[in-house]
């Protein structure tokens, strides 16, 4: 049976989901929904519909997973509880710190409407705090390390662009790579936030603009740049452009730990992406398909990476998994 997935927003992650839905041969492109004029928005899909947000209520009977693609600043504390309500939902929610408040609102929304929602699915949130659940659970006399990078955070980009003078800009997070070594050597240090990532932005100035008061706006700014060593490097709108176009990212997660007094161990997983957003999109759809499975089970409520079995993700049967993969 065909999965139908519609998408909500239609920015970089709404079109990674688009793209990573043409390699899952069990799922369909319905529609996606904006806030724009649907008029004026042209998606790569041929066959699924533009609608506005406002008319989503009258898909109920036509979509069986909804991927929510907004941000999660103002967009997904409002919308994944209020779509949770209409349908199964999947949203990408990163702000670590309210992933609890967040998920008892899309849990209480989800039952009342017996519908699944599984929130914070990526890869940081996502895949990584699996990697980190399960090196816990088999080294618990250990230590935890996660680096970004190198990458393009999109966040303290928007920042920086934010800082009067500046027309465009780019911002890499960057391993620390001696910080690096001593933790895969199996040094368990302790580090500082400036010990393990260093900033690099590339900044298109507004005509005028006065360089050096742009430099020292961004290097003092809390909780983005004053904790690092970063560096501010002034570039053209077409070298901008050329070169830091793409939104590469990744990193490493790490765990340190000892079985006896002698023995210790380390525990990573790694990835290093070309595109943030198409891979996103790519992790979105596999939960999607764990969110329609668990519903056809009866299942209602909130659900995280932590509450989901890695089976419900393939289009696998169990018996392909247990003779391919196991």
């Amino acid at each position: 049976m065909t999965i139908k997935i519609g998408i909500v927003g239609y920015g970089n992650l709404g079109r990674g989901v688009e793209l990573a839905l043409n390699k899952c041969e069990d799922m369909e492109l319905k529609a996606v929904f904006t806030r724009r004029d649907p008029q004026s928005l042209k998606i790569a899909s041929d066959k699924a519909q533009v609608v506005g947000i406002d008319e989503a209520a009258a898909w109920q009977d036509k979509i069986d997973v909804m991927i929510l693609c907004g941000g999660s600043y103002s967009d997904l504390p409002q919308q994944t509880p209020q779509f949770a309500e209409m349908f199964n939902v999947v949203d990408s929610f990163d702000t670590h710190a309210k992933v609890p408040e967040h998920f008892a609102a899309v849990d209480k929304a989800a039952k009342n409407s017996a519908h699944v929602g599984i929130i914070s699915v990526g890869w940081d949130p996502g895949l990584f705090s699996l990697a980190r659940a399960y090196a816990n659970a088999v080294l618990p006399d250990g230590q935890d390390y996660t680096f970004w990078g190198r990458g393009i955070s999109q966040g303290h980009s928007d920042a920086i662009r934010r800082v009067p003078g500046v027309k465009d800009a780019k911002q890499y997070t960057v391993p620390v790579e001696d910080a690096l070594q001593a933790v895969r050597s199996g040094q368990n240090p302790n580090l500082t936030t400036r010990q393990k990532h260093t900033r690099e932005c590339f900044v298109v100035l507004e005509d005028g603009a006065n360089a050096a008061e742009v430099e020292r706006a961004i290097k003092t700014m809390p909780n983005y740049f004053a904790d690092y060593d970063t560096t501010v490097n002034f570039i053209s709108e077409e070298e901008l452009k050329e070169k830091h176009g793409k939104m590469p990212h990744g990193g490493m997660v790490i765990r340190s730990g000892k079985t006896d007094g002698e023995n210790n161990h380390v525990v990573e997983f790694n990835l290093k992406l070309d595109s943030n957003p198409q891979f996103t999109g790519s992790v979105l759809c596999a939960y999607a398909r764990a969110a329609y499975r668990l519903q056809k089970e009866g299942a209602t409520g909130a659900r995280t990476v932590f509450d989901v079995a890695p089976s419900y993700l393939s289009p696998k049967s169990g018996d392909e998994l247990r003779r391919t993969l196991l």
